[in-house]
Parts: C-alpha cells; sequence; structure tokens
C-alpha cells in the first residue's frame, strides 16, 4: 500500500457519536416487525407524509408489499444532504416513538449510493426468499450481539452467507451490521478498507491475512475479522479504541486526502474551471473514459484482481513532478525514443494524472471492436515504483462488469480517452450494461463544495429581499424565467441560483440547454432519429434528466433553459405543457412516440431564461405564461455588491462610464420604442482583470455601439451622440 499522510493530531468530537444511540434504539424498535411487514411499510409511509417528503422508489411503481430493516436504515444513510437526514430521522423519532437523541453530525457514518439504496432488487427481479434472508441476518446479528453464544454465531453466519448469494449484496452488507450494531460489528466499506490497509494505522501482519480486502469475506471470515480487530483497538496503542472511533478517524483522514486533490484540482488547466462564467467553478463532474489495459488489452486480468487501472510510461516516473504536458513529452523523448513525438502519450498521462477523478467511469476496451469492462475511480493518482513493469501510474478501481461485449461501432486507438462530451456514445456504452447480471458494487460518494446563500450574493448583484423573493417564488410554482436585457447576468445567476437552493455545487442535478428556432419536442423529449440501420428512438435530455430526478427524490434537481423564448414552445413541451404545472407533478400522461406514462418530478424546477431585448422574437405562448412565474433582472449598478466591486478597481476612469451608462439607461427606459426592458446591463463592466485604457475603449467600441446601433437603427445621430458621451467619459 501507498503511505498515508496524516495532518497533525485529531481531535475526536464525542458529540459526532450522538447517532449511535439513536440508530442501536431503532434496530431494537424493528425487532418487533419481523413478522409484521406491512405494519412497518405503513409506519415508513406516515414518516414521509409528516415530514412533506416523497417516500424514495422502494419497489418499481412504487407498490411496496414487503421491505427489510437494513433498507429501512438506507433511507437515512445515503447520499442525501444531512438537513434531509436530519429531517427523516425526527420523522422516525415521532412515529418509532424513540427516546434517544436525534443525531445532527453523520462524520464517517457509511452511505449508500441513490441509485442503489435497497438491499434488495425490485420484486420482477428478485428471489422469493431475498427479503427474508436479510431479516435472517438482522434478527441473528442482534442475537449475537447480545449473546456472544456459539449458537447464535452459528446463527449469523448462515444467514450472512445466504444474503451474499443475492444480487446486489457485498460489502453493503458490512455497512448494514456497523448500522444496526456499532460497537459489535466493523464497518468495510471503501473508506475504512483503504484506511485500514495501511500500516500506520493497522498491524503488518493483519493487513496481510485479509489479501487487501481482495474480495467480500464469507461469514466466518468477517467475524474472524471483526474479533480481531476488536481485539487489536483494545489491546493496540491506537487513537481509535472502538469501530465508530475507527471510521471516524478513516472519514477524516480521507477527507484530508480529497481535499488535497481538490485543492489540485483548483489549477487553471484542469476541468474544474471549464464553465467558470455559469457558476461550475471548483464544480465536480463525472466524467466518462474509455481505456486499454495494454496492447489488446493484455493487463485485463491482472488489473481487474488487483482492483487498480494503470497506464504505462512508468519510465519518466512520478507523474505529479510535470508541471506541463510538455516537460512530460520531452522526458519521454530522453527516456524512450527521441524520434518520437509523443504527443498522444504526454495527453493520455497528464488527464490519468491530472484530470480523472474519484467517481469517474471507466470502460475497457479490448482492440476497437470489444468492450470487456466497466468500473469506478477510487482513489487519486498513485505511483507505484516497486512495479517491475512499465504500469507504474495507478489509480484504485471498483470494477463494477466483466465480460465481453461488441463495441457500438470502431473505438479509438489511445490509450486513454475522456469521452464525457460525446453522449450519445456514452449512451450507448451505458446500455451495454443494463441487463448484466454483475453484482452492484458501492460507488464513490462525491463530496461537493458548500454553496450558500450568502456565496449567491457574493458572486451576484442582487439585495438579499430580492434573493429571497426569487427563491419563493421558484419554490412555489416549480417553473421560472429570468427576464431581462443582455448584460444583466441571467445566465451567470441561474446555475448559482440552483446551487443555492441545492446547498452545494452538485452539477450533476443541473442541467443546461438552449432553445432555437428548430428545437422540436423530438430533440427534448424524445423522438426517432436516423442510425445505421434506419431510424431509433432517442431519449431527449429532458426525458432522461427527469428520470434521472426520480431516482432521486429526496434531492432537487434544476433545468436550465436558455433562450427560452426562441422555440416554438408548444411544439417543443407537447403534452408535457399540462405536466410541468406545480400541481401536476406526478401526474401521468401516455408519450407520443412511445408505451410509457410519464410524468415530471415534483423535484425538478425550471429555469429559462429570456432576453428582453429581443425584437425578432413572437411573444411567449400564454399558455406556457400561466405555468412560470417571471422574475425581472435589473442592470445592478446601485447595488452593494457592484458599489463594492466598483471601489475595488480604484479606477475613476471606470466610475465616469459607469455614471454615464446609467445616464444612457434612463434614457433607454424613457424611449417609447425602447423602455426598461433594453436597458444596458452590468455584466459588460464585470472583469477579474485589471481595467485600463484599452479594456475601456474596447467595451464601448466593441460591445455598447453596437448594442445602440441595434436599438436606434433608424436614429444614427443618437447613436453618435451617445458614444461621443461614452468616449468622453473615459478621456
Amino acid at each position: 500500500m501507498f503511505p498515508i499522510k496524516i495532518k497533525g493530531e485529531i481531535s475526536v468530537n464525542k458529540d459526532y457519536f450522538v447517532w449511535v444511540a439513536f440508530y442501536s434504539e431503532f434496530a431494537e424498535k424493528l425487532l418487533s416487525y419481523v413478522k409484521d411487514r406491512k405494519t412497518l411499510i405503513e409506519k415508513i409511509k406516515a414518516v414521509y407524509t409528516a415530514i412533506d417528503m416523497r417516500l424514495p422508489k422502494l419497489e418499481k411503481d412504487n407498490h411496496i408489499v414487503d421491505i427489510d430493516p437494513f433498507t429501512v436504515f438506507g433511507l437515512f444513510n445515503k447520499g442525501i444532504t444531512d438537513a434531509n437526514r436530519i429531517t427523516i430521522l425526527r420523522g422516525i423519532a415521532k412515529e418509532f416513538s424513540m427516546k434517544a437523541t436525534v443525531p445532527q453530525s453523520f462524520n464517517g457514518i457509511p452511505v449508500l449510493n441513490n441509485q442503489k439504496a435497497t438491499f434488495y432488487y425490485f420484486i420482477s427481479e428478485r428471489k422469493d426468499d431475498d427479503i427474508k434472508n436479510l431479516w435472517e441476518v438482522f434478527v441473528s446479528a442482534m442475537e449475537y450481539a447480545k449473546s456472544h453464544s456459539e449458537e447464535s454465531r452459528t446463527a449469523l453466519i448462515k444467514a450472512y452467507d445466504a444474503a451474499l448469494l443475492q444480487k446486489g449484496i457485498k460489502w453493503n452488507l458490512t455497512m448494514a451490521l456497523y448500522w444496526i450494531c456499532p460497537y459489535e460489528y466493523i464497518n468495510l466499506d471503501s473508506r475504512n478498507r483503504w484506511y485500514i490497509c495501511n500500516p500506520e494505522n493497522m498491524p503488518q501482519d493483519f493487513i496481510e491475512s485479509v489479501d487487501n480486502f481482495s474480495t467480500v469475506p464469507s461469514g466466518e471470515q468477517y467475524l474472524q475479522i471483526n474479533d480481531r480487530c476488536r481485539s487489536i483497538l483494545e489491546k493496540g496503542n491506537y487513537r481509535y479504541k472502538n469501530f465508530p472511533e475507527l471510521s471516524y478517524y478513516a472519514w477524516i483522514v480521507s477527507e484530508e486526502v480529497n481535499e488535497e486533490k481538490r485543492a489540485i484540482a483548483a489549477k487553471d488547466n484542469q476541468r474544474s474551471n471549464v464553465g467558470e462564467a455559469i457558476g461550475d467553478k471548483n464544480v465536480q463532474t463525472t466524467h466518462y473514459w474509455i481505456y486499454s489495459p495494454g496492447d489488446n488489452a493484455c493487463m485485463w486480468d491482472e488489473f481487474y484482481d488487483a482492483e487498480i487501472m494503470a497506464i504505462g510510461w512508468g519510465e519518466i516516473g512520478d507523474l505529479t513532478t510535470f508541471a506541463t504536458k510538455d516537460a512530460m513529452k520531452q522526458k519521454m523523448k530522453e527516456c524512450i525514443d527521441p524520434t518520437l513525438s509523443y504527443k498522444n502519450a504526454a495527453h493520455a498521462t497528464w488527464q490519468f494524472v491530472n484530470d480523472m477523478k474519484p467517481g469517474d467511469v471507466v470502460f475497457v476496451k479490448k482492440g476497437m471492436h470489444r468492450i470487456v469492462g466497466r468500473g469506478i475511480v477510487t482513489s487519486g493518482y498513485l505511483f507505484d515504483a516497486s512495479r517491475n513493469d512499465e504500469y507504474k501510474n495507478i489509480r484504485q478501481m471498483n470494477w463494477t462488469n466483466k465480460g465481453e461485449w461488441e463495441h457500438p461501432g470502431q473505438a479509438v486507438m489511445k490509450t486513454l480517452t475522456d469521452i464525457t462530451s460525446y453522449t450519445d456514445y456514452v449512451e450507448k456504452l451505458n446500455a451495454l450494461f443494463e441487463d448484466d447480471e454483475g453484482e452492484e458494487i458501492e460507488e464513490v460518494e462525491i463530496q461537493y463544495p458548500v454553496y450558500t446563500a450568502e456565496d449567491f450574493l457574493n458572486e451576484v448583484y442582487m439585495s438579499g429581499s430580492d434573493y429571497q423573493i426569487l427563491v419563493n417564488l421558484l419554490k412555489n410554482k416549480k417553473n421560472i424565467i429570468l427576464q431581462g436585457a443582455p448584460g444583466v447576468g441571467k445566465t451567470f445567476a441561474a446555475k448559482r441560483l440552483a446551487y443555492s437552493m441545492m446547498g452545494v455545487k452538485d452539477s450533476s442535478r443541473v442541467m443546461m440547454v438552449q432553445f432555437h428556432q428548430s428545437y422540436s419536442y423530438e430533440d427534448f423529449i424524445m423522438g426517432f432519429r436516423p442510425a445505421t440501420t434506419g431510424f431509433e428512438l432517442k431519449k431527449g435530455p429532458f426525458y432522461c434528466f427527469c428520470k434521472k430526478a426520480e431516482m432521486d427524490s429526496e434531492n432537487d434537481y434544476f433545468f436550465i433553459i436558455d433562450e427560452i423564448n426562441r422555440g416554438n414552445l408548444s411544439k417543443i413541451f407537447g403534452e408535457l405543457f399540462m405536466l410541468i404545472e406545480n400541481d401536476k407533478r406526478g401526474v401521468s400522461l401516455q408519450l407520443l412516440y412511445s408505451d410509457e406514462k410519464f410524468s415530471v418530478p415534483s423535484n425538478v424546477y425550471i429555469i429559462g431564461m429570456m432576453n428582453t431585448a429581443d425584437r425578432s422574437l413572437a411573444m411567449l405562448d400564454y399558455a406556457l405564461r400561466r405555468r412560470f412565474a417571471f422574475f425581472e433582472f435589473s442592470p445592478a449598478f446601485e447595488t452593494e455588491g457592484f458599489r463594492v466591486y466598483r471601489q475595488g478597481k480604484h479606477n475613476k476612469k471606470f466610475d465616469n462610464l459607469v455614471a454615464a451608462i446609467e445616464k444612457l439607461n434612463v434614457a433607454i427606459e424613457n424611449d417609447d420604442t425602447l423602455g426598461r426592458g433594453f436597458r444596458i446591463g452590468h455584466s459588460y463592466f464585470c472583469t477579474e482583470n485589471e481595467i485600463d485604457d484599452m479594456w475601456l475603449n474596447a467595451v464601448i467600441t466593441y460591445e455598447i455601439v453596437p448594442l445602440l446601433n441595434e436599438y436606434w437603427f433608424d436614429e444614427p445621430s443618437k447613436v453618435r451622440d451617445w458614444e461621443h458621451v461614452l468616449r468622453e467619459a473615459i478621456r
């Protein structure tokens, strides 16, 4: 294993372990429902009704016929906000008459991936005894925790092994045992396994005995690991003395590592800064890669067994020591062959160390016509100098699938390629695995940057009261249109509004499209499109986005439409006109092109943007107007935020130009042919660069004057007069 650097001492706040008492009491409560699961289901429904939250999808149609205790725990132990977790637990506390204090912190508690938060498959895919087996694990685990008798141990091993054979059961079973009896059963999620397999944190002989947790242990093996770990913690000289403390330390240290990786990701040339103008700075997104493990996938079996992916060019050393691609390229020439360009090789190594992130999805190819696997990146970049081959550049993986599938078309020849932007291609590759019977593997939880209302107001020049009005309008109506003149910051604000309402910069829950005159229902929802063999039914972005939101009902999703008034809205939305209404959310209608009932989930919010100065466009459809709230963005020259920004520039000419623009806006507003919607926005004057004469002249010449020529195309003298005023302001 690679060394883990720990920053100083970690202080353990005992408040972090309030959850233990609550979880333990709730587990005891669930014991009484072993033979009365119908009542349990009704009580769970009652919890969600009382807290006014939508019940997560627990069956395909959410007609729940049975449930296991670990899935019940999974309701509040998955990738949702802490606020939602607390709300759910408060509802549980009331419905189940709990005495323990509702926890406020969840650091160190393992969580499920939102896309696989049940311990069973839906009724059409699971076996008759699957849920029964999970209850037997639960009951026997509770009994063994109390008695530690040989009889109860044998019963637990038997039940555990039976459950482990079920589809979708893997390491998550150890997480479940930890939830119900945190001091009795060790959690072996990916964080803990990573932490334990470091000699600084556990004895070397123990690490060797578990073989780096290469496979999920059997029931007997798990209890042996459990017993030995407990003995080590009790007798050893470690800062953690029990399983909850161990998991907490693992969480702290892994977060330190993640923070270091996020710091690296903040470099200018990395993807996290792409799209900064619309609010994506420092946002981690899932990227998709196609990868060849050696020539003709010759290393695939080894890498799969070791749960790693690796690329060559190990001769040049640790890739983190190179500041640029060119430096990598030059080193390759020096170490390998000076006659070769190494353009593609340097690009691959650069992306492997700098662009790839935990949580990214990797498709494994063999040659140009076969796919042999898929997996999820679980670690940052590692350099393994001990390997005796060229494959020293490593990332740890959760390989979710292994087999052989026909590649759709011909794959690229390169070792590593980022295919994220090729959405149709990614969709086709994902489709290869939809019916695969491989076991579900826990995905890496992405830690998104926090983004608050205060952050929004620091970046968007708007008063706090206007922001609250904006948020309330969107919450109540579900659909809103941000309207205003060019340069008032509509696009700049749209994603930031979504992030502020989510509380985090989770770009996976935000999608943006732009309407135009030829945009159609077939583009937006679904329709038939040309394919190599004729026509195929393709799902559009809004359909896919709604389906994604439907599977994650506890979290809000935001669909942003730029230039919403440029499209033929009746044509684009079709029968969905009705479904986007707030009180029609969840109502299903038959789709035009498929034998499917479709609804718009209640957790989907639609944000449209409209340029009020575009006179070439028709008025919005009245039917759509009734379904949207409208919020006007105005020039923000008089806001406190812009005042502070302007003062920070320390430029008298800039101040004079802004004053002139404010006078110009008065003239525009009072012009009978124009009006408020044509005023010039503040965004034209926002820059992070130093303001000099060249910049000021460029804004006037290339941005403001062309706009005035459009406004007053039949009054050129008025344009000349105002151009003179603006240029005089910066003399």
